[in-house]
């Protein structure tokens, strides 16, 4: 069979032109392999990340790409009950949608959104003898239960472990988007032949690092000549700001010095209030999430990047923001595992610190030395942007998504 006659589906909770971490890459993986001549279908949702209750544009397209959205949004000030319902009924929906639309022998790509999709999806995949690939960008139960969410424990937990195992093992790949992830994975008793890690991307074509001219952001967000501590994305349960707010108070009475904070989260109010009730405003400015368009000169207006991950979640979770900060050329200072997926590769390509989390007076130490130290922070970025070129560029991850695809081969032909 023809390459250009080869079919796959990507089933996601969220696409284009949502902006969100795992609908941006995997709106590339489709669009990438519909110019390559694959017939790509696009399974998603109807609703934005950023503002659940809005609706998507039913007519947005991407070139080459079929894409069909289902099920409700969450409703503006929905309780936890009827959040957890509206998530059923996305599982439902899209299982509905690939039930109707794919034929026998086609590849299905389930990511983890909503959680444990790949347990929704099996009775049909297997039904339809369907070739499946799950896509892990985290890994349920574990994350709930490592959050202190009650459904990802007890007998309940240990239920739905069994049934994603049960997709797991019967996947003909499992995608992980980290080595410890992987390793993980192979821990649960899948085959290692079946499991293999891609990590995410970020457009580092357009996120790329500038020059010593001025940042018109920095003009316009009232930063100029001041030392810039900067995050970008969604500050959620997965991620620690004790750390950060610690260093703040240490660093509050040294002047110029302002933390930036671009983006929403479930921590982000507690964030405001901490900064509140301990006299920092001053330190800080908050905005919301920007147009994708001008995430190239947002992410080069901090001198340095905050991020962060829960030690507990090493290996459940990779923080893909690390790849944007990494492609527009800065230095980043890391709260997470000493010995994490991300603590590894600052290390090891020396772009960045690791600062344990609890450690503020460390936090606080860096940004002293490296605001005093200009050809460090010029060092360390380049070390960055090296570390994208040296192979986790976005061309490089989508072409060994096209080597893996590939290497199913075609469908059998009693089965089309």
């Amino acid at each position: 069979m023809a390459l250009k006659q080869r079919r796959v589906f990507l089933v996601n909770r969220y696409f284009h032109p949502d902006t969100s971490a795992t609908s941006q890459i995997a709106s590339d993986l489709a669009a990438f392999l519909a110019e390559q001549g694959w017939d790509v279908t696009a399974l998603t949702g109807a609703g934005r990340y950023d503002e659940p209750a809005r609706r998507l544009d039913p007519d947005a397209a991407l070139p080459g790409v079929s894409i069909y959205r289902v099920g409700p949004v969450v409703e503006a000030g929905s309780s936890l009950l009827r959040r957890a319902a509206l998530a059923m009924a996305v599982h439902a929906t899209l299982a509905w949608e690939l039930w109707r639309r794919a034929r026998a022998g086609d590849i299905v790509v389930v990511k983890t959104d909503p959680p444990l999709l790949s347990v929704s999806l099996l009775p049909i995949i297997a039904v339809k003898h369907l070739r499946q690939i799950n896509w892990l960008q985290d890994v349920y139960p574990e994350v709930a239960a490592e959050l202190g969410v009650k459904a990802g424990q007890g007998v309940l937990g240990g239920i739905l472990r069994w049934l994603r195992n049960v997709s797991l093992r019967r996947a003909a790949v499992n995608v992980a988007v980290g080595e410890r992830m992987k390793a993980m994975i192979v821990g649960f008793g899948v085959p290692t032949a079946r499991v293999t890690a891609i990590c995410n991307w970020c457009d580092d074509q357009h996120i790329v690092p500038v020059g010593p001219e001025p940042n018109r952001l920095r003009r316009d967000w009232d930063l100029q000549d001041k030392f810039v501590i900067g995050y970008s994305g969604n500050l959620g349960r997965a991620h620690e700001v004790d750390t950060l707010i610690g260093a703040a108070r240490l660093l509050r009475d040294e002047p110029g010095i302002a933390f930036l904070f671009i983006g929403d989260g479930y921590l982000t109010s507690y964030l405001k209030r901490a900064v509140a009730e301990q006299g920092l405003e001053r330190m800080f400015r908050f905005l919301p999430y920007q147009d994708a368009g001008t995430l190239p000169q947002s992410l080069t207006v901090p001198d340095i990047h905050w991020l962060s991950l829960n030690p507990r979640l090493e290996g459940l979770i990779v923080p893909s923001k690390f790849y944007g900060i990494a492609a527009a050329g800065k230095p980043m200072i890391a709260v997470m595992a000493p010995d994490g997926e991300i603590s590894d590769l600052i290390h090891r390509f020396d772009c960045g610190a690791v600062i344990t989390p609890g450690d503020s007076a460390g936090f606080a130490k860096v940004v002293r030395e490296w605001r005093h130290r200009p050809e460090l922070l010029v060092q360390k970025g380049r070390n960055a942007r090296a570390l994208i070129e040296s192979g986790f560029d976005r061309l490089s991850c989508l072409r060994r998504w096209q080597a893996l695809l590939s290497s199913m081969g075609s469908p059998p032909e009693a089965k089309r």
